[in-house]
Order: structure tokens, then C-alpha cells, then sequence
């Protein structure tokens, strides 16, 4: 039989990226639990039980591992409830809303024993895998630097259907477009280079919307090597505008992947070399899309094999990037107290 989840908070992320990506992979969707009584109905027409809340559903005994998709501020108390059951966790970026949650999560985890993983799918996207196979292959160099354009358009009164937008409330984000988008390329700078950021710097902007959210940030950082990031993140960009492109320079060359930034598969990757050829990249498996590869690697992960894609340390070191960013940010005169809170 497949692997049995459990998941907490059925939006439209579990609905529409999860809950498939599992059916793929041949897992079975166990038990949900959401206080949206539609939610809890489109749930059970999956054939998944339906639990008034995360302990109730982390006590079912065929419920092998927890995935957690609500809102930010409620992470820690699903990740809470895994634990107390000692049951394996997957949690939605940012791991909290705030520092501080995300810290306390991250004792309860040890407490327990349990594997956790940030559900950085952007890691486990196949373009993404091409990208780093390549520059750990030594085909652009030295790597010197790394660009991420990771944008969408999130207005006011953008919600899912009966749901409130609970993205643009700082105190229930932890912040706006920073802290929703940034998670996934701070993560994959780790991730295609190796190496994490070690300095970061942020610049804020409330620029179209109305709400006491960021709608848009940029960050730059460095590695301990020396490689250098520079991330724009934003919720005013347009969805029909070029938006999602992600470059990784080298001494020796470029590489550059376009439209892969996001749930779904696909995408083009191409390498240019010093001399200026470009060549498209093979990619192995592009029509997997990360949730549904995410979700194969941890339930691996849980029955004994690798788990060197999900790490308590580095997820945490993620969250501490983000809080340093807000504070940098709040140096700012031109940023709202509000916005510059963040995490």
C-alpha cells in the first residue's frame, strides 16, 4: 500500500498542488483536518478522513507523516501536534510567522525525534536539480554570483474562495512578499551552490497595494566562499510579465533557467559558455512537478533512505536570514514600522 499522510490546513496549495502530487506518486491521502467545512468536504471526496483537529488527526495509525499548509502564525501548533505523536513533519515555508515560533518548533522537533522538513519544493523542482548537477559538474566555473526574480501579483482582494488573504496581514505572515517568495531562493542558493548566505541586506517597498504588507523587496547576501545573491521578490509584478527567471554566473559561464520558479514543472534551462554558444540543458524528469518529487524524497526519508534534502539546522538558518533581512529593512525611513516588523 502507498505511504499514508495526513494533512493540516486544506487550502488551495494542498488542494491544488498536494493532493495531486501525492495521487501521483501512488501515496494515499489518509486524513485532513481544516475549519472550513467546504474544505473538510472536498477532503472527504478524496476518500481522506476528516478530524476536528491536528492531534486527532496526528493520532490516526495510518497517517505515517504530517504535511502542514495553513497559515504562518498556526505552523507551530500543527508541528506541535506531530510531535506529541511522534509523527514525521513536512511544513510549508516560512517554517513560522516569527522567529521565535519557529525556534520553539524546532525544540519540540528534537524533543520528539522526529524527521522535519520545510516543504521547499523549489529544491526538489527538476529544472532546479539540472542546475545544480551542472554547476557541481564545473560547467560554468568557479560560481561568482547568483540572480532570482521570483514575482506574482497579490492584490487586496486576492483571497481564495471563502477564505480571508491572510497574506498580506503581517502578524498572521510574518510579513509580505519577502517572507511568502524569499524562503525559496534563499534556500536554493544553498541548494545549487552548496553553500549558504552568510550576509544579507534587504530594501522593502510598499509601492502599489494598499495593505500594511511588503508588496515587494530586493536582498542581496553573500556566501562564505564569496559567492554573491541578489533576490526580487514581489507582489505588484503582473502574472502576464516575465517574473520567474533565476541565473547562476560563473567564470566560465551562465546558466539560466526561465519560468522554472513555481509549483508546477517545466521551464527552459540554458548553459552559455565564456564564448558566448548556448546549448539547452537535459532535464531528467521534467514532467515530475517538485511537489510530487518532495513528496517521494520525504517519505523515503521517513522508511530509512537519504535525508539530506530536509534539515532541522539549515531550515532554521533560512528563518534567521529572513529576520535579519526584516531588520536591515527597518533601517529604512522609507518602510512603514508595520512592514519592517516582519518575523
Amino acid at each position: 500500500m502507498g505511504f499514508g499522510w495526513g494533512i493540516v490546513g486544506f487550502g488551495w496549495v494542498a488542494q491544488d498542488h498536494m493532493a495531486p502530487a501525492l495521487a501521483a506518486t501512488g501515496h494515499r491521502l489518509v486524513a485532513v483536518t481544516d475549519p472550513d467545512p467546504g474544505a473538510r468536504g472536498r477532503a472527504a471526496a478524496l476518500g481522506a478522513r476528516t478530524y476536528a483537529d491536528a492531534d486527532a488527526l496526528a493520532a490516526d495509525p495510518a497517517v505515517e507523516a504530517i504535511y502542514v499548509a495553513t497559515p504562518n502564525h498556526l505552523h507551530a501548533e500543527a508541528v506541535a501536534a506531530a510531535a506529541r505523536a511522534g509523527k514525521p513533519v513536512l511544513c510549508e515555508k516560512p517554517m513560522a510567522a516569527t522567529l521565535a515560533a519557529a525556534e520553539e518548533m524546532s525544540r519540540q522537533v528534537r524533543r520528539a525525534g522526529i524527521l522535519y522538513g520545510t516543504a521547499f519544493d523549489q529544491r526538489h523542482h527538476p529544472a532546479h536539480r539540472a542546475l545544480r548537477e551542472a554547476v557541481m559538474a564545473g560547467r560554468i566555473g568557479r560560481p561568482t554570483a547568483i540572480r532570482i526574480l521570483y514575482a506574482c501579483w497579490v492584490g487586496p482582494d486576492w483571497a481564495e474562495t471563502g477564505r480571508e488573504n491572510w497574506r498580506i496581514d503581517p502578524g498572521k505572515a510574518g510579513g509580505g512578499a519577502l517572507i511568502d517568495l524569499a524562503p525559496h531562493g534563499l534556500d536554493l542558493v544553498d541548494f545549487l551552490v552548496g553553500e549558504p548566505l552568510v550576509e544579507i541586506r534587504a530594501l522593502l517597498q510598499q509601492r502599489v497595494h494598499g495593505y500594511p504588507a511588503d508588496d515587494g523587496g530586493v536582498l542581496i547576501g553573500r556566501t562564505d566562499s564569496g559567492i554573491l545573491a541578489s533576490l526580487h521578490v514581489a507582489y505588484n509584478c503582473p502574472e502576464r510579465l516575465p517574473r520567474r527567471r533565476l541565473e547562476i554566473q560563473g567564470a566560465a559561464g551562465l546558466l539560466t533557467a526561465i519560468d522554472t520558479m513555481g509549483q508546477d514543472s517545466g521551464g527552459r534551462v540554458d548553459l552559455q559558455d565564456a564564448d558566448g554558444r548556448v546549448a539547452s540543458l537535459n532535464i531528467r524528469d521534467a514532467e515530475i512537478s517538485p511537489f510530487r518529487a518532495q513528496a517521494e524524497r520525504f517519505a523515503e526519508a521517513v522508511r530509512g533512505g537519504d535525508r539530506s534534502a530536509f534539515s532541522l539546522e539549515r531550515d532554521l538558518h533560512t528563518m534567521r536570514l529572513l529576520d535579519l533581512a526584516y531588520r536591515d529593512a527597518a533601517r529604512s525611513p522609507n518602510v512603514s514600522a508595520a512592514v519592517a516588523a516582519g518575523p
